[in-house]
């Protein structure tokens, strides 16, 4: 029977995606590692390739089709000896109203043999153990996905009064969240538990004015709508949920670069055979790295219910693109050297910035940066990418009058930085110690290659 080729997840948290580009058409063999298209995530542009071999039946997403759900399908791929005649007799195409109503899945009247991303399991399954599949009053075996079970397990809902919708009567996730569980012991001490929490849950959310009641208020002035894509709706969400949840405080130190421009300069010049030239911003990575190691309290995350305590300093930095920005990381960038970690900096930019990183290389990290000294910004408060501890925020270097250790009025150049610190993972003395062992290293360049 013909393969349902399902929109795949490209990443952990990717729920939905554009359908950029088909690399193939309608007809064209293929065989398993080819390339199929090209996707836009929230964070990336990337290929996706063929699994299995055969040619390409029907397309059912066409190019640049956005809110693509993962898990919907995308195409049919024929086996050997089938046809187009075998589409239309077992795999209708589905229609946008059933993909967005059933969780974003492949439709459910369909009965594919198996497709990208589906197995014995639900393609959202997290991987937990299921609950046993339950049974019906004639005792025979109700057939249901194990995302289904678990859902039903966690709302209380009976299976055995439910209908399946999925392929061959089986039940699937949307049969359950439709089902009424109001009257189980289990979803009533869960609403009542919702209850309880529902004014501070409430207030964490809040979003503002809704777009109509925003667009009254600017009924008569001309103004230009631009919709959202993937990365603005994602960055937008991440941050009022940092803003709202994260229990930021600030800490503020100057750090005269002098020393550092001095060494900087000494160091270029002797590298310049090797095609290497450092940044400041390489020594702040390295700084702020080596200090994670110095005060290792605060290379910590926080993770729901729990702080997790880092080993390696993996430090993610703020690339500004069209459109929004990522935050790649480099990790373990305690034992890298500064040429090491200029070019590896320069190489996740440059991806960055044509949107080609994988998920790995931006997601992680215990620590960011988010440096604006180059716009000439002196300073500002950046906000905390969870799970992260801290986030530094960096200014530009500028000539300012210091009195000097000796009591003399001198002029240094002076970098001022903020510390932004998550209050549930480091306490004001511990962001106070990092704070201080960053600057020291900055202050002091030639001990950060000891």
């Amino acid at each position: 029977m013909p393969i349902e080729i399902l929109m795949p997840a490209l990443s952990p948290t990717m729920e939905e995606g554009t359908l950029a580009k088909w690399l193939v058409s309608e007809g064209d063999t293929v065989s398993s590692g080819d390339i199929l298209c090209e996707i836009e995530t929230d964070k990336a542009t990337m290929e996706f390739e063929a699994v299995d071999e055969g040619t390409i039946g029907k397309i059912l997403i066409q190019d640049g089709t956005e809110g693509v759900k993962v898990n919907a399908p995308i195409a049919v791929l024929l086996e050997e000896g089938e046809s187009a005649d075998d589409i239309d007799a077992s795999t209708p195409a589905p229609k946008a109203k059933d993909t967005s109503a059933k969780e974003g899945a492949p439709n459910q009247d369909a009965t594919p043999e198996k497709g990208y991303g589906r197995g014995e399991s639900d393609a959202n399954d997290t991987g937990n153990a299921a609950p046993v599949s339950p049974k019906d009053s004639d005792g025979k075996r109700l057939f249901v996905t194990p995302l289904a079970r678990r859902i039903a397990a966690d709302k209380g809902v009976d299976l055995t009064a439910l209908s399946g919708s999925g392929p061959h009567g089986r039940i699937i996730k949307a049969d359950v969240e439709a089902a009424s569980a109001s009257d189980s012991p289990k979803a009533k001490s869960a609403e009542a538990a919702e209850t309880s929490s529902a004014p501070a849950a409430k207030a964490a959310l809040a979003t503002g004015p809704s777009a109509d009641a925003v667009m009254k208020m600017y009924e008569g002035r001309e103004f230009e709508e631009i919709s959202l894509n993937g990365m603005r709706k994602t960055i937008a969400a991440r941050l009022t949920e940092a803003k709202q949840s994260i229990p930021h405080f600030y800490l503020r130190r100057d750090i005269e670069l002098d020393a550092l421009l001095k060494f900087r300069g000494e160091l270029n010049k002797q590298l310049e055979a090797r095609d290497v030239k450092l940044s400041v911003n390489d020594f702040i990575i390295k700084a702020c790295a080596l200090a994670l190691q110095t005060v290792s309290d605060a290379n910590a995350v926080w993770a729901g219910d729990r702080i997790l305590k880092l080993k390696p300093s993996d430090v993610a930095v703020a690339v500004a693109i069209e459109g929004g920005l990522f935050t790649p990381v480099l990790k373990d960038a305690e034992m890298k050297s500064l040429s090491t970690l200029s070019a590896e900096m320069k190489d996740l930019a440059a991806r960055a910035r044509d949107r080609k990183l994988a998920p790995h290389e931006y997601q992680g990290g215990s620590f960011a940066i988010s440096n604006l000294g180059m716009f000439g910004i002196d300073n500002f408060d950046a906000v905390i990418n969870p799970p992260h501890g801290a986030i530094l925020a960096v200014g530009a270097g500028i000539k300012k009058p210091v009195v000097g250790k000796d009591g003399e009025l001198a002029v240094a150049t002076v970098m001022s930085v903020t510390l932004s610190v998550d209050h549930r993972v480091i306490d004001g003395a511990l962001g106070a110690q990092l704070l201080s062992a960053i600057k020291d290293n900055l202050e002091n360049p030639m001990m950060m290659l000891a």
